[in-house]
Parts: C-alpha cells; sequence; structure tokens
C-alpha cells in the first residue's frame, strides 16, 4: 500500500493541563479572557494542585512512590486526550498507534535520585566537620546518622527509581496503560520539542508506519536551577509580552535595524501538560471522528550557529522557512488569516519574526493579517510550547473565533507603517476565507540551539465531505524524487539587513529539477519494498577503544574490556559493597569505563572553558563526530538534514548541579541537628566553614553557558552548530533501545524526503556511581561480568561510549560518489504494552516481523544476528525464544550466529544499539563473524536448536550465502518493553567471487 506523503493530518484529540486548567474547555476559556486577565487566572495554583489517581492507570503504589510528577501528569493529559476524542467507546488501533512524549531538562525523580546518592558523600563530609569542629567522635557519627535519615525520609529511596526517573518511561507506562504496540519513545529539542514531536508524529503518518500518534509533552518547574540557566542567558523577564515596546511593528523592526535593548525584554517560564491525538486525515474521516482541525505541512530548519547556544537572529531563514512549508501545504501566504507566532518577548527575536513576516505578507492589505501568541496566557512553557500553540489554533479553528491577546505598548505602529500585520487586541469571530478558502493558521516555533519551525493548520468543514484528498489532483504528490539537491544550502551569510526577502530562493528542491537516483532498489516506500538507506561513514568510542579500528581490534582478539572502574568515577568507601541488594551501595566496581577528551577536537573554535562546561556525553560525541567526519576532508554533507542522538534526557552534569545546589541548602538544616546541640556558635560557624570548603562558595552567580550543559539535545546540537551543519538537533530516549530509536527516526526523515543526510547513533556513560546504585537496588547488575548466554549469566555490567553514523538515501549516495559501506533495509519497532521490566517474546517478536515487512527477504536469508544480549537469565531466554518465533520459521541451510557487543563492553545503556550496530557494520566490511567472550558454558535453557542457532567464541570467516548479500540484523530491547529490530546488508559492490 502507497501512503500520500503530502496527506494532511488530523488533531482528533486535545487535552491541556496548566495552572487552573483542566482539559480543552478550561484551556478555550482561558484563551478567550479578555486582558487584563482576571484575577482568578492570574493566581491560578500550578501543575502540583492537579491531583490524578495513579490506581485507575494499573499502578502499585511500591511504584508510584518512585514514578516523576510529570510522568504521572502525563498519564493523565494522555487520559485526557484519547477520552476528547472519544476512547474508549471509538477504540483505536492498538497495534499501530504510537505514543510520543517530549520533556526537556531534567524530572523530580532524576533530581531526588541524584540527591540521595551525593548524599552519602556530604554525611561523611558533616560528620569529618563535627570532627574538626571540636564534637566528639559519638556526637560526630550521631550526627551523621541523624542528617542520613533525615535524608532518607525526605528522598525516600525505593528499588524502583531507576525505571521511575527515566523520561523513556512515561510513553512507556502511556502505552502500557492504553495497551497500544506502537512505536514509543521520548524526545527533546529545547523549546522546540513538541514541534519535532509533531513533525516524526507527520512523518510515522504519512509514511503509513502507524495510524495514531499521541503526542504529550510537558513542562514543570522541576528545579530552580533552570529558571536560573535561562535567566543568566538574558532570556527571562517580567511581566510576560510577547511583543515587547522595542520589539513589535516600529519601522526599525521591519528593516531589522534597532536597539537589542529595552525593558520587559524577555519571557516568563511557564508550565504545563498537554496532548494531541493525531490520525490521516482519511483516517479520521473513515472513523467519524470529531476534527479540531489539520496539518497540512511541519517545516523544521536549522541555523547551525558556532558558539553558545542562541535562537537564530535570520529573518531571511524564517522567511524562507515560511515559504517553503507555504509551498509543500500548496497553500498561498495571500489565504492565510492567522499567524501564531514564536512572541518570545526576546526583542532580536521579535524582529526577526515580525520582519519576516511582513515581508511574505507584503502587498497583503493593512492588518489583514492577525498575529498573537500563547505566551501572554501561559509564559513560555518550553517543551510544551508546540503543544500549547497548536491546541490554541485548532480550537480557535474549531470554534471559528480568534481569541483576545495582549497588544505591545507601539502596536498602533503595524498599522501606520502600512505592514499587513495586526495584533488581535479583543477577542472576535474568525471571518470565513476569501474567494471561498478554507480559514487557514500558520504555527512557528523556534528553540535557544537555533532550530526554526513552521506549521500550516486549516479548518476542517466535515458538512463538505472533505476528506482530504480533493486537494491534490496527483501531479503534486510526492513521490520521492523531488528532494533537495544541495546547491542551495544556506550558508549562515543571508541573515536579514533590511535581503529585500522577496526573491531569495525558498526551497531548492520546488525549483531545481532532480536528479534521479541509479539505485536499483525502489525509491520511497513502495508496495515492493522500503528504499534503502546508504551508511557512508561511522565512528565508535567504547571503553578503551577511542575509535572504530581499536574497537574492532578488542573484538577479533576476545578479549573484555571490562574491569574495576576508577576510584574517581566509584568512591568505594562509600557506594561499593559487594553482596546484598541495598538502595545505598552497588555490589559491583565493574564497568567498561571510557576516560573523557579534555580537550575539544582540532579545528574547532571551542574555548577551554566552555568545553569544560559541557556535559561528558556532550564532549564525547564531539569527539566521536570528529571522527565521523574526518574522512571527508573539509565537506559538510551538503542539503538540510537531522541529527538524533540516543541519550539519557537527563544529562549527568544537570543532575549534579541540582544535587550541589540542594546540599548547599542544607546549612541550615546541618546547624540544627541534635547531635551537634552542644556546639558552641563559634564551633558552629567552623562546622560550616569546613563544609564549605568541601562543597565550594554557595553559588553567587551562573555563567551563560550553563543551560548548554544540561541539554540532552545540546549533544546534537554541538555537532550541527560546529560543523556548520543545516541539521535539526535532536535527542531520543527509548531506555536501552535510543540509539536504534534515533536510527529510526533518521531512516523515517530520509526516507520521507524530510532530510537529505543524517546522523544518528547515541551516547551513555553509565560507568557513574549513580546508575550503579540504582541499578544495583533492582538486582540488575552482574556480580562478575557481562557474559550474554552462559548458564552462569547474572546480569550486566554498566560501560561508556558512543556510536555515531553518516546515513544517506542509498541513490543519493551513488550520485554523490559516497563510499557505501553498508545499507539499512529495515527497522521494525513495538511496544509489549504488558510490563516495565520484564520482556517480552510477543513484543520483541512484533518488531522483528515488522521489520522484515519492509524488504523482499526473509528471515532465512539473514547469516547474523547482534542480539540485545544483556547477560540476564530472563533477558536471554527471552530474546532466544522470540528469534526462534521469527527466524526459525523457515529451513535455514546453516545456522544464524548470534552474538552481543555487551560481553567485551559492557551494557551502554542508550548507546547499546549502537554499539551493536557498529560491531555488526565492521564484521560485514572484515567479512568476519565475530566472537562472544565471557561464554564458558552455553546456557543450557536457550533452546538454540530451534532455530537453529550458534553462539560462537571465535572468529571466523564470513561466507556469504550464494547469490546474495551478507545480511544481518541487530536488536535491542529497552525498559518499558520498547522493542526494535534492525536489518542491515552488505553494499553489492563489495561482493565479489570470494563470497
Amino acid at each position: 500500500m502507497r501512503f500520500d506523503a503530502a496527506e494532511p493530518v488530523a488533531i482528533v484529540g486535545i487535552a491541556a493541563l496548566y495552572p487552573g486548567v483542566q482539559g480543552p474547555e478550561e484551556y478555550w476559556q482561558l484563551l478567550n479572557d479578555e486582558f487584563p486577565v482576571p484575577a482568578t487566572s492570574r493566581t491560578a495554583p500550578g501543575l502540583d494542585a492537579i491531583e490524578v489517581d495513579v490506581a485507575r492507570f494499573g499502578i502499585p503504589p511500591a511504584q508510584a512512590r518512585s514514578m516523576a510528577r510529570m510522568q504521572i501528569l502525563m498519564l493523565e493529559a494522555a487520559r485526557q486526550c484519547l477520552a476528547d476524542a472519544g476512547h474508549p467507546g471509538r477504540v483505536l488501533p492498538a497495534e499501530r498507534t504510537d505514543v510520543i512524549t517530549g520533556t526537556c531538562f531534567g524530572l523530580d525523580r532524576q533530581h531526588a535520585n541524584a540527591l540521595r546518592v551525593e548524599a552519602s558523600r556530604h554525611v561523611r563530609e558533616v560528620e569529618r566537620a563535627a570532627l574538626s569542629a571540636g564534637a566528639g567522635s559519638d556526637s560526630a557519627r550521631q550526627a551523621a546518622e541523624e542528617l542520613r535519615l533525615l535524608l532518607a525520609r525526605r528522598l525516600h529511596g525505593s528499588p524502583h527509581d531507576r525505571v521511575g526517573e527515566m523520561a523513556s518511561t512515561i510513553p512507556a507506562r502511556i502505552a502500557t496503560a492504553f495497551k497500544f504496540h506502537g512505536r514509543t519513545l521520548a524526545m527533546e529539542s529545547a523549546d522546540a520539542t513538541s514541534y519535532a514531536g509533531v513533525a516524526q508524529a507527520v512523518l510515522n503518518l504519512r509514511g503509513g508506519l502507524s495510524d495514531a500518534v499521541l503526542l504529550v509533552a510537558g513542562q514543570r518547574r522541576e528545579s530552580p536551577l533552570f529558571a536560573r540557566a535561562l535567566d543568566a542567558k538574558g532570556l527571562t523577564s517580567a511581566p510576560n509580552r510577547p511583543f515587547p515596546a522595542d520589539g513589535s511593528g516600529s519601522n526599525s523592526t521591519i528593516s531589522g535595524s534597532g536597539s537589542d535593548s529595552g525593558a520587559g525584554s524577555g519571557f516568563v517560564l511557564g508550565e504545563g501538560v498537554g496532548a494531541l491525538l493525531l490520525k490521516r486525515l482519511s483516517t479520521a474521516v473513515r472513523d467519524g471522528d470529531r476534527i479540531y482541525a489539520t496539518i497540512l505541512d511541519c517545516s523544521l530548519r536549522h541555523d547551525p550557529r558556532p558558539g553558545p547556544f542562541a535562537a537564530s537572529p535570520s529573518a531571511a531563514l524564517r522567511h524562507s522557512t515560511a515559504v517553503g512549508s507555504l509551498r509543500a501545504a500548496a497553500v498561498g501566504p495571500e489565504t492565510v488569516q492567522y499567524v501564531e507566532c514564536v512572541g518570545s518577548g526576546v526583542a532580536p527575536e521579535v524582529r526577526a519574526e515580525l520582519a519576516a513576516l511582513a515581508a511574505l505578507h507584503e502587498g497583503a492589505a493593512a492588518g489583514s493579517v492577525a498575529v498573537g501568541s500563547v505566551k501572554d496566557r501561559l509564559g513560555h512553557t518550553f517543551a510544551n510550547a508546540g503543544v500549547a500553540a497548536l491546541s490554541k489554533v485548532a480550537l480557535a479553528l474549531h470554534h471559528r473565533r480568534l481569541p483576545p491577546g495582549q497588544e505591545s505598548a507601539d502596536a498602533a505602529e503595524f498599522a501606520r507603517v502600512g505592514t499587513p500585520l495586526q495584533q488581535v487586541g479583543v477577542g472576535r469571530p474568525w471571518p470565513p476565507g476569501e474567494e471561498g478558502h478554507p480559514r487557514r493558521a500558520t504555527v512557528h516555533g523556534t528553540s535557544l540551539t537555533g532550530t526554526l519551525c513552521h506549521l500550516v493548520l486549516e479548518e476542517h468543514d466535515s458538512t463538505d465531505g472533505h476528506d482530504g484528498t480533493d486537494r491534490y489532483d496527483g501531479t503534486d504528490r510526492y513521490d520521492g524524487t523531488d528532494r533537495y539537491d544541495g546547491t542551495d544550502r544556506y550558508d549562515g551569510t543571508d541573515l536579514h539587513d533590511g535581503t529585500d526577502l522577496r526573491g531569495r530562493p525558498s526551497d531548492a528542491a520546488a525549483l531545481r529539477p532532480p536528479r534521479p537516483p541509479t539505485s536499483p532498489y525502489p525509491v520511497g516506500n513502495t508496495a515492493s519494498g522500503a528504499e534503502p538507506i546508504a551508511v557512508v561513514a561511522l565512528a565508535g568510542w567504547f571503553a578503551d577503544s577511542p575509535d572504530a579500528e581499536s574497537f574492532w581490534q578488542a573484538i577479533r582478539s576476545g578479549v573484555s574490556r571490562i574491569g574495576p572502574v576508577p576510584e574517581t568515577v566509584l568512591d568505594r568507601d562509600l557506594y561499593y559493597a559487594p553482596g546484598a541488594l541495598s538502595l545505598t551501595h552497588s555490589y559491583t566496581d565493574q564497568g567498561g569505563h571510557t576516560a573523557l577528551p579534555t580537550a575539544p577536537p582540532p579545528g574547532l573554535r571551542i574555548s577551554p572553558s566552555r568545553h569544560a562546561s559541557m556535559d561528558g556525553a556532550q564532549r564525547l560525541a564531539l569527539a566521536v563526530a570528529a571522527q565521523l567526519l574526518a574522512g571527508r576532508g573539509t565537506t559538510a554533507p551538503g542539503g538540510r538534514g537531522l541529527i538524533a542522538i540516543g541519550s539519557n534526557l537527563g544529562l549527568s552534569r544537570e543532575r549534579r548541579l541540582n544535587a550541589e545546589s540542594s546540599l548547599q541548602d542544607l546549612e541550615d538544616t546541618v546547624a540544627r541537628l541534635d547531635a551537634l546541640g552542644g556546639l558552641s556558635p563559634l564551633q558552629r560557624k567552623s562546622l560550616l566553614t569546613s563544609l564549605r570548603e568541601h562543597l565550594g562558595p554557595p553559588d553567587e552567580g551562573v555563567r551563560p553557558d550553563l543551560l548548554d550543559g544540561c541539554l540532552a539535545s545540546g549533544i546534537a546540537a554541538l555537532l550541527a552548530n560546529e560543523y556548520g551543519l543545516d541539521a535539526v538537533p535532536l535527542a531520543v530516549e527509548a531506555a536501552c533501545a535510543s540509539s536504534l530509536a534515533a536510527i529510526d527516526v533518521a531512516v523515517g526523515a530520509l526516507r520521507a524526503g524530510a532530510a537529505d543526510f543524517a546522523i544518528a547513533g547515541g551516547v551513555e556513560l553509565a560507568c557513574n556511581a549513580r546508575d550503579m546504585v540504582l541499578c544495583s537496588a533492582l538486582g540488575l547488575l552482574s556480580h562478575s561480568r557481562n557474559a550474554p548466554f552462559d548458564a552462569g549469566a547474572d546480569g550486566f555490567t554498566p560501560g561508556d561510549g558512543c556510536g555515531l553514523f553518516l546515513l544517506k538515501r542509498y541513490g543519493d549516495a551513488l550520485r554523490d560518489g559516497d563510499e557505501v559501506l553498508a545499507l539499512v533495509r529495515g527497522v521494525g519497532a513495538s511496544n509489549d504494552a504488558k510490563s516495565l521490566i520484564a520482556p517480552d517474546v510477543a513484543g520483541q517478536t512484533r518488531a522483528m516481523e515488522r521489520a522484515f515487512a519492509q524488504v523482499d527477504f526473509a528471515p532465512s536469508e539473514v547469516d547474523y544476528l547482534e542480539a540485545h544480549g544483556t547477560g540476564t537469565k530472563v533477558g536471554d531466554r527471552v530474546e532466544i525464544a522470540a528469534v526462534a518465533e521469527v527466524y526459525g520459521g523457515a529451513p535455514r541451510t546453516r545456522p544464524l550466529t548470534i552474538g552481543s557487543a555487551k560481553s567485551f563492553y559492557g551494557h551502554t545503556f542508550a548507546a547499546a544499539g549502537s554499539a551493536g550496530l557498529l560491531r555488526t557494520l565492521l564484521a560485514m566490511r572484515e567479512r568476519t563473524l565475530p566472537p562472544n567472550t565471557n561464554l564458558r558454558t552455553l546456557n543450557p535453557a536457550l533452546d538454540l536448536a530451534a532455530v537453529p542457532a550458534v553462539v560462537p567464541t571465535e572468529p571466523s570467516v564470513w561466507v556469504g550465502q550464494p547469490g546474495q548479500p551478507r545480511r544481518a540484523a541487530v536488536s535491542s530491547f529497552g525498559t518499558g518493553g520498547i522493542n526494535y529490530h534492525v536489518l542491515v546488508e552488505e553494499h553489492e559492490e563489495h561482493m565479489d567471487g570470494s563470497r
């Protein structure tokens, strides 16, 4: 079945949880409050006042105590959105319903867990400080115990903490609660997070990967650090004015000149959780859904600017993005009646946005295009901003009414200079479009990392039977061949200087004839299969193997790279206690530890202080990216791209900074400990002085780049900005399947023509005291070393690492003369919707079968499987059972070879899939089936004969099957029942008679 890559997407459900708001009806009421907003709205309680009955979602009390508050709120938003769409009365296609969530910055449970682990160190320092201040040994010991118990009660640790804190547990929990078996992943792209989520949903729907997508995005004030970090960048201000006086419609604004300063420049940080249920329009019409509005296009661009993160100042790029988006939607700018602006309140951004709009609508009647921003009601809800804006516009289209807006001090300037833009001011009916056009609106978004977002929305009139198919006559449908050719790449030189914007080419794909691909495979997604994606470069750094070549040599050697982690990573006096499970100690000190780069890669102008302020995962990924791009000389990938990095969405640096800040706030608590009651005022002062020396002085200021080092999507943004890539940066978390989820996102974007190249992979530094303690508490770690498929396997060992891959459509890679290392043929994904912890045969089988549905070969033609292979008894047994279900279904000419990189490098969590894919592609290149290590006695409970399969301990020649390329598969399974399966194939140019 071929899907229409231009079909509108229907919004059929909305949820809204904001201060004082629960539900789309209350949200619409808030939007229609005239300014000044009533006192009841201004003083509305925050999100913490919203009560949620978690029992209705089947969550045991023991797990509920370990859940992040955001997880609870998103569950409620999901329930509300589905109920708004008529669920469960109107049944959704459970097998093909995806759940995508978006959050930004750390979650409260992540902060609490990090503080609980770090508190052990603080308790020890309190005891030492008390001794040095003159307290007796008994009093010092009692003070430490008193503080430990106080913190334990406040932070309430549980064995479920590791699962409860993860951002990817949220979509997995939603999928489990509502029995959805589609893709589940968490995403982050700074304040463009929910826009990126919408773009992903649209791609999945139009590409036929899913039939419905539930998108939930939220932002809470999880800690004071977030607001302080934004303030340090000069982005926050009060009161909140989306269009400040110095950034609205003055003549200097439209020309792009004028001062950057001005009172009230910035935004107020808001909070909220919202959700959208999306379907293809034809599906929604068939199902009889109530349709709020339709999305005709969702376009994202990126302005790569080296240095500290900042929103794009380019009016030209905004204009270009808007023109391309409208063209993709087959909509003329003259038919757009309302624009939902970013309205950040930051004067330079406001000027650039309004300048681009004025140029886009030049020639229209004065005041004919209404503008507004939901930030005048909510403030900037960051990760939620896109959902808040889309919900507002969808409700306005549905009710055919423009809600009132907060006018800027010089709103009259809009009309005086002849611009077509006009602030809404007083609410009013939304008039019908001229010449019979439906009511239309556009929605703008940006991120502080440099991404620009543009969406085109249209009303849906159910009375005319419109199903979205009569907009197009078949001649302008996207067929996979009309792609951007990279010759009109944005180079950052066309910043608006007042660059008449009308003549700028907006989209090379629409202006130049494409060069036809020479691929022998299908182009686009067709009944005969999906277009292959070429791997044109790869790089990796795992444990003590700092590049792909040393990684492969370690694999060939058969020697594990796992060993005792350094004392600087795991303070054994504090955190190491071999033996029983504990909430405060790790029972292992083994890991695949990586020593991080101490300087930026050569050629990048990154100051030592900025490099030091980055999170370790950012520094490691930057070094691996340098290797990935090094072989391409000075030529960066051309065209528009995507950088999708699988990672933990709560970076260690952000957690550590929160913990340090919280510990500094404990001074008064320490001073009032009963056990220290006998100390004199002078002794107490001495004690606190000693503690401050340990913690460092109280934080008197925050650096402007502090936030940069705390953003998970900052990993991808660094790569885009420092290497000048026009590539949208995105962080993806799907637990231990995060890397393959990132590959899946990249493959989908390439096949849909939304990107011309992609960098995808994963990074995580799992060897740290926090993760080792949390995983030990759940009994997940091995007491010795990772030994997948061994009879004595008792868990996994943590490892550090990063693997990245440069991807292109196969035809484009051939056209560009790239070396094709291998082809990605299919990516299958699923969710068990059964258990957050226990693996499931049916869920893993689904992912495998969905991968094979995209290719023209059978499981019996696959030679090698890089298994997830964690080394847990249950996990290994379930995985082999699932493999037998799929790969044992047809006779094989020889056994399937199975292996796992974890036996060499440990479990690298979010980077695990990239380690497995790297190992597989290198094995394919070397035509060598890789060995496993730490395997002494094969687990007799594994029914390998049912496949049949073998698990080798020595490398061997990979002899290809006659007449076909070498083929392999890579699996990754994550906490929450998340499953991914990737099929890769040898490039036929590398085949010869020696197969």
